[in-house]
């Protein structure tokens, strides 16, 4: 019996160091050194830095990104694209159209996921940058970040009749108009707050260069007060854009173009035809200069269609808006206010 109640002592005691060591093992947190804690990075001009950068990587890297995703969205929907393998069912069923696409789509679930990803993220930059000693640098961080949530907020309301008033939980949804006019308030407080403190050389010099902040922040202005029916503004902002300058996402092998590695596969969808997807009285003119630029044929023994324009190579840069169109902007809003005979001039300019 003393044996037994020995034994029986031993064994509990120990049961109950496993069960220690278990719960211990359960509750500790492993936290990875190399990662700076959130907290930590939302108070460093660094922290801040990449995390703004990293918008642009969520933005258009990838094929969960949206910039690969409203392209392929919009190819489908506006019949410019041709579909050349079937097993590429997001693809498929958008070029199917109606009740073919589902929930399952991954291009649509990709475009919804990766631009709410992009306005969390640049809240948290917007709403930490201010507390910068340096305020110029806070400008650049501000400036930056709202270009890209702005145009996650703008390429969600051109495919969504209503899109999230924010991020988190039980957040209201709104109309595609109020979407765009979101945008438009996004773009006018970076605007507002570089007004008041310039950006500073030594953001520009920590990030990507192809990107002109505050043409960018005009440009997008325009597009999103044409898309909301406010054509003064439009034109107003359209102005305000120097037509000198262009505004691009850069890539790299590093940071491959990924418009570039789909066409060059061959496999997912190539343009319809010359026409860009236009039919009858809207056929561009044989002479049009954007056939050659956006199109080209290759391949043997029968030559196919190939997109060209900004998806020719690994480190084509891709443009966040065309001097084309704001011209155009600028045009329609003249059209529309109306004042015909000065959307004439601006046509003329194309």
């Amino acid at each position: 019996m003393k044996n037994l109640r020995n034994n029986t002592s031993k064994y509990i005691t120990c049961f109950a160091f496993s069960c220690m060591l278990f719960s211990a093992s359960c509750t500790k947190e492993y936290l990875d050194p190399s990662r700076a804690k959130t907290d930590v990075a939302l108070t460093s001009q660094q922290g801040l830095t990449a995390v703004s950068i990293g918008l642009q990587r969520v933005y258009t890297l990838g094929r969960t990104g949206v910039m690969f995703n409203s392209i392929a969205a919009n190819g489908f929907v506006t019949n410019e694209f041709s579909l050349l393998n079937s097993g590429n069912i997001p693809e498929l069923q958008l070029s199917t159209g109606g009740n073919a696409v589902d929930g399952t789509n991954t291009i649509l679930f990709n475009l919804w996921t990766s631009a709410n990803k992009i306005i969390y993220d640049a809240d948290l930059v917007i709403a930490n940058a201010g507390n910068l000693g340096d305020k110029g640098y806070a400008s650049g961080l501000i400036a930056y970040s709202s270009i890209f949530k702005a145009l996650a907020i703008g390429n969600m309301a051109q495919y969504w009749e209503k899109i999230p008033d924010g991020t988190g939980k039980n957040v209201q949804f709104i109309a595609r108009a109020a979407g765009f006019t979101k945008a438009i308030g996004v773009l006018d407080n970076a605007l507002t707050v570089i007004a008041a403190n310039p950006i500073s050389a030594g953001f520009n010099s920590n990030v990507p260069p192809a990107v002109n902040i505050v043409n960018t922040l005009h440009a997008l202005k325009a597009r999103y007060a044409l898309f909301s029916g406010n054509y003064p503004l439009a034109l107003t902002e359209a102005n305000a854009v120097d037509l000198t300058k262009s505004s691009a996402f850069a890539f790299d092998p590093a940071s491959p173009n990924i418009l570039f590695s789909i066409i060059s596969s061959n496999n997912v969808f190539q343009p319809l035809n010359v026409n860009l997807g236009l039919t009858g009285a809207n056929v561009p003119d044989a002479g049009d200069k954007r056939i050659p630029f956006y199109t080209f044929f290759t391949g043997t023994p029968t030559a196919t269609i190939r997109m060209g324009g900004f998806a020719t190579a690994t480190s084509t840069a891709f443009p966040i808006y065309l001097p084309g169109e704001i011209t155009l902007i600028k045009a329609e809003a003249f059209a529309r206010q109306p004042d015909l005979p000065n959307a004439l001039i601006e046509l003329n300019k194309v």
